[in-house]
């Protein structure tokens, strides 16, 4: 047997440009359908004694070769080109006895805009004698040939105004070993890519490629990438300009440490966030729902058993779901969430352990599809596909429930499933299109919030106004009005019939320059007795605690507040974040550097809504580690905390951006505080704080066409007002 380093100087026969028709996969529109391949094969063979001769004989016949790859190709039917190549590949090696065959195959018009997408693999005799053969080795590459695609992209002024044409080639170093259901990833890579590329205005070809690079790094997984990327309307005289580059995992695992380093958010440590047991090696997505009872008290005691019971670990959660019942019809509607696990459980006892869990929370064998208290489902279990008479993964019916996939979509949107061939993402787009043309149009389901026992909030549905009451003798504008326990329950009543959803209350002054810094039980003696007596009296709107301290929140929660408001995103206190994942309350993350003595040194932003929106992020990332549900979380950008006017008018511009489809920040729910704040007194010169309604009803106004869900006012009545015009005219 010849070693690798002698093959490199074995003669090649050449097979080059066989066009064949084969059934490769699915197509575009998702159909096993007859479709046409190029195949260029080198086989590499020793022919010195044909040489000699000149005898056929004494070498491979490529006549025999290509009648053999045609048979094969167009007789046969391969579930990706990787298998095709690789069939091939054994041909070459094993019945032509080629010391080493490599083969190149593309499927011209396999994807949408690109001229091609293909494979590439090589495979010596020895492989196959060693059973090492499997597609998915170093130098194995999947490509995409001559993508097309239009964005903004160049420095010159006419570049910055107007799409031009950007060709991309794309070589990927797949990073998975011989599981052939992958192949269709590429085609998900590209869509990814396309969305990202046709959305961008990068400046240089530089930052362009290395950026798609990243993405198809960080968000498809795949080990390696080399990015080709050329302008073809660059240079007059030539046919293009353009830029390669290579990068893998090890570059981008080195780009998110230096990111890491270079970013200085927490106040201090964090010694609550959990780590996920060594055993918990497998990964799982698992659909949460119920109808009947305490719906949402029974989500919460399944996620906790998940962890008690079941030899898993909650990674992640969507957000919530109040959707119309589906099948049978005639029963209540349904909450419906969505996890992520990691657990050491193979899936049949995954299974058995989940139907433990139900029949715990008393669901009861009845008819099919029946109410019940909880219903949990294995949606994924990593990327295996398996059917047994008890347990099919994936879940058989993700594609035709919007109730599964719009919690899935916030957890996995780019999951690709494996039969499909289509991320989460996709499938609930194609679904949401198909539902749109019957009769009954879309399903009515509601993103919600549990705001309080018994009470969920529907965020499409209106603006919610929250009135604020602080208990403080130095807060900026109202302090020292509530110190008085009965004073400050009679302005709660007034705040109510005012129209207010939900009432604020603080017992710490927040504003610049304030000493934030007295004892804790002084807070908790300002805010307790007031949330209590509140209580006491039957008011029954739901009330925040506005505090960065971990024990006023808990003593506050134990009075009967239903809400952490947090300007500090739990960064404060280092026990803040157990409390909010202990007491499972809807909990408000701001932005804001330093404190109330240091922050308004701290306004330098290159651009302050990306830097807020990263901020924010790593906010979420850091709660939901430590167990806070997805569900509960609300975004506050921190109007007027280390930011100058200029910034706040920016983030009322463009807040909706924060959370725009596709960013990280996609779908949060926010709350805004424009309240008298000092940007509107710097607008319209009006100094006085308790004077600037009018500028206020416009920073609400701005707020709610920005997307704001929750408004935080002093005067309540006034805001109410113009937030029912605005949702009439932005919501309705």
């Amino acid at each position: 047997m010849t070693s690798h380093g002698q093959e490199r100087n074995l003669d090649k026969i050449l097979i080059k440009n066989l066009v064949l028709r084969n059934v490769t996969g699915v197509d575009s529109w998702q159909r096993l359908k007859s479709q046409p391949v190029v195949i260029n094969v080198w086989l590499y063979t020793d022919i010195t004694a044909a040489g000699n001769s000149d005898h056929v004989t004494n070498s491979i016949h490529y006549g025999h070769v290509t009648k053999a790859i045609t048979k094969l190709t167009e007789k046969g039917t391969f579930d990706s080109l990787e298998s095709l190549a690789s069939a091939i590949t054994r041909l070459g090696c094993v019945d032509f006895k080629a010391e080493r065959t490599a083969v190149k195959i593309e499927q011209p018009k396999a994807l949408l805009h690109a001229a091609a997408s293909g494979v590439q693999m090589a495979r010596s005799r020895q492989d196959y004698e060693n059973d090492d053969a499997a597609f998915g080795k170093e130098e194995d590459m999947l490509c995409v040939k001559d993508l097309r695609l239009s964005t903004i992209i160049g420095v010159n002024p006419w570049e910055r105004e107007e799409k031009q044409v950007v060709v991309v080639n794309l070589t990927v170093y797949p990073s998975y070993d011989g599981n052939s259901s992958k192949s269709q990833h590429l085609r998900t890579i590209v869509r990814t890519l396309t969305r990202h590329i046709e959305s961008s205005g990068y400046k240089t070809v530089e930052a362009f490629a290395v950026a798609v690079a990243r993405i198809a790094l960080e968000k498809c997984h795949v080990n390696k990438i080399r990015v080709r990327l050329e302008k073809p309307s660059a240079i007059l005289f030539a046919d293009a300009s353009g830029i390669e580059v290579t990068r893998d995992r090890a570059w981008l695992l080195r780009m998110l440490e230096e990111e890491k380093a270079g970013q200085v958010f927490a106040h201090h440590t964090i010694d609550n966030i959990r780590e996920i047991p060594a055993t918990y090696t497998q990964i799982a997505y698992i659909a949460l729902g119920g109808n009947m009872g305490d719906r949402i008290g029974n989500i919460n005691r399944a996620l906790d058993m998940l962890e008690s019971n079941c030899q898993c670990m909650v990674l992640d959660t969507s957000f919530l779901y109040e959707t119309p019942p589906m099948y049978y019809t005639e029963q209540p509607a349904f909450l419906n969430a969505a996890c992520k696990v990691a657990t050491s459980l193979e899936p049949q006892a995954l299974l058995e352990k989940l139907k433990e869990v139900e029949a715990e929370l008393g669901r009861m064998a009845s008819f099919r599809n029946a109410p019940r208290p909880v219903d949990l489902d294995i949606l994924f279990f990593n990327d295996l596909v398996m059917e047994t008479e008890t347990l099919t993964i994936p879940h058989p019916k993700i594609q035709e429930r919007e109730f599964v996939l719009w919690p899935l979509c916030d957890i996995a949107k780019d999951l690709e499933h494996p039969k499909m061939y289509k991320t989460c993402g996709q499938l609930l787009s194609q679904l949401l299109k198909v539902s749109a043309e019957t009769e009954q149009g879309p399903e009515d389901i509601n993103k919600v919030i549990p705001i309080q026992p018994n009470e969920l909030w529907k965020w499409k549905e209106k603006t919610y106004i929250m009135g604020i009451l602080n208990t403080t003798p130095d807060s900026f504008s109202d302090g020292g009005s509530y110190i008085d326990v009965d004073k400050a329950v009679e302005a709660a009543e007034r705040m109510k019939a005012d129209g207010a959803d939900i009432l604020d209350i603080g017992g710490m002054s927040t504003r610049p320059g304030a000493d934030d810094t007295f004892p804790e039980e002084e807070e908790i003696r300002r805010v307790v007795p007031v949330i209590r007596k509140l209580r006491e009296r039957g008011f029954d709107l739901p009330i925040s605690i506005d505090t960065f301290r971990a024990s006023v929140a808990e003593a506050a929660i134990e009075a009967g507040a239903t809400l952490i408001n947090d300007i500090s995103g739990g960064e404060r206190d280092p026990q803040m974040l157990s409390v909010m994942a202990k007491t499972k309350v809807p909990v408000c993350v701001m932005h804001m550097r330093g404190d109330a003595k240091t922050m308004m040194k701290q306004t330098e932003y290159d651009d302050v809504v990306t830097e807020v929106g990263r901020q924010l992020h790593h906010l979420v990332q850091r709660a939901l580690a430590a167990g806070v549900y997805r569900w509960n979380i609300i975004l506050d950008p921190g109007l007027g905390f280390a930011k100058t006017a200029k910034h706040d008018v920016e983030l009322l511009r463009r807040f909706g951006d924060l959370v725009k489809p596709d960013s990280v920040l996609e779908g949060f729910p926010s709350l805004v505080g424009p309240s008298r704040k000092k940007f509107i007194g710097n607008l319209t010169n009006v100094p006085e704080a308790d004077k600037r309604s009018f500028g206020t009803a416009a920073a609400v106004a701005a707020s709610i066409a920005s997307g704001a869900n929750i408004l935080r006012v002093h005067d309540v009545r006034p805001m109410w007002e113009v937030a029912r015009v605005c949702d009439s005219v932005w919501r309705t």
